[in-house]
């Protein structure tokens, strides 16, 4: 990882080349304008399935946060995927989730390192578009996985699962537990996270269903995807609502965080937990009854179809237009409405399957 004044460094110089590509498109015309103009004409023309898979690519992959276990089992998906196919993984990224202008950075240095893909995990819809369509305009392709920007600032958006179904089905999980009665928090990563915000809105929509009128959504928290933030925001959870008789928390690390904290407390047993976890790292609470049902798709799968569908990308095998479909492994994907891809239904994981699963 890029050390905090190269970091700066590499923003400046990023900076700098952009300007300087704005003056010299004034007075002339340049390789870089060639290359963004013929990527935009390839963008704009028809995929060719029947197209030669390209070896020797180099993809990116920028995860949100790079020391996060669930984001490093989705890194060694696609690096092994691109292995397979006959080209090159590379990762960069913010050790935080919440480094938004540290994203932009090292989407301008995969862009100054003229990769020929990139796999992004956005934490902020909007933040990186300037960075991500100055890349696009460079024959960048630009795949989207785990957390989506804005349609118009990449080619493809590879979701972990449809956002309705994990909506609903994480509210679904808690209700059962809790008998269909009482209060329920949320426990979410960053106030900006799209896939998060996205979730919680059929969440909320799901509770609008009559079977769930006694159950009342007291608290939104966040916990910005750090343990310890998330663990302090499950305390305080508690301590504001002593009534509170289950919480959802959509994000790895928050649920972990928030089953350590009620493992050791006088809450065990007694409020119920589930959201999205990994079942590596939820096993011990499974296993020890703070946490009965629990759910998330295989990550690793997730970082292997954000890989293929660079390269497919990449290859002119399709354009990321509604409607087009290409073969990831055994699989094939139809792409929808704004150049998404769902991977497929979430797992729901217990103490009756739960050591079937090794990530």
């Amino acid at each position: 990882m890029l050390k905090p004044n190269l970091r700066r460094a590499c923003a400046a110089l990023a900076a700098g080349t952009s300007l300087a590509l704005a003056l010299t498109g004034c007075g002339g015309t340049t390789k870089d304008d060639v290359k963004a103009d013929n990527a935009s004409a390839a963008s704009a023309g028809k995929a060719d399935p029947n197209a030669a898979t390209k070896k020797g690519l180099t993809v990116g992959f920028l995860p949100k946060q790079v020391n996060n276990p669930y984001f490093t089992t989705a890194g060694k998906g696609g690096e092994k995927a691109l292995a397979e196919l006959g080209s090159t993984y590379k990762e960069v990224g913010p050790s935080s989730a919440t480094d938004t202008s540290g994203q932009v950075s090292y989407v301008n240095t995969l862009t100054q390192q003229q990769v020929d893909a990139m796999a992004v995990s956005a934490q902020d819809p909007g933040a990186l578009c300037t960075a991500l369509k100055q890349a696009m305009r460079n024959g960048i392709k630009v795949v989207t996985y785990d957390s989506d920007t804005s349609p118009g600032c990449r080619d493809a958006f590879v979701s972990q699962a449809g956002a309705e179904d994990l909506g609903r089905t994480e509210v679904q999980l808690l209700a059962e537990q809790i008998g269909y009665k009482g209060e329920i928090a949320i426990l979410s990563a960053a106030q900006t996270a799209t896939n998060q915000n996205t979730w919680i809105d059929y969440m909320k929509d799901e509770l609008k269903d009559p079977k769930y009128q006694d159950i009342e959504l007291v608290e939104i928290a966040y916990g910005n995807d750090d343990a310890q933030q998330s663990f302090q925001q499950t305390q305080g959870l508690l301590q504001e609502h002593p009534d509170l008789k289950g919480i959802i928390s959509p994000t790895t690390v928050g649920i972990k965080a928030a089953a350590q904290y009620l493992s050791g407390s006088t809450y065990k047993g007694k409020v119920k937990l589930t959201g999205l976890g990994t079942p590596n790292d939820m096993r011990t609470y499974v296993k020890n009854g703070t946490v009965e049902a629990f759910e998330l798709w295989d990550p690793a799968r997730l970082g292997d179809l954000a890989a293929r569908t660079a390269v497919v990308l990449a290859s002119g095998q399709i354009t990321g237009k509604e409607g087009e479909t290409f073969k990831a492994g055994a699989t094939t994907y139809t792409i929808g409405k704004d150049g998404v891809i769902n991977l497929g239904r979430p797992t729901v994981f217990d103490a009756g399957n739960i050591d079937r699963f090794d990530f």
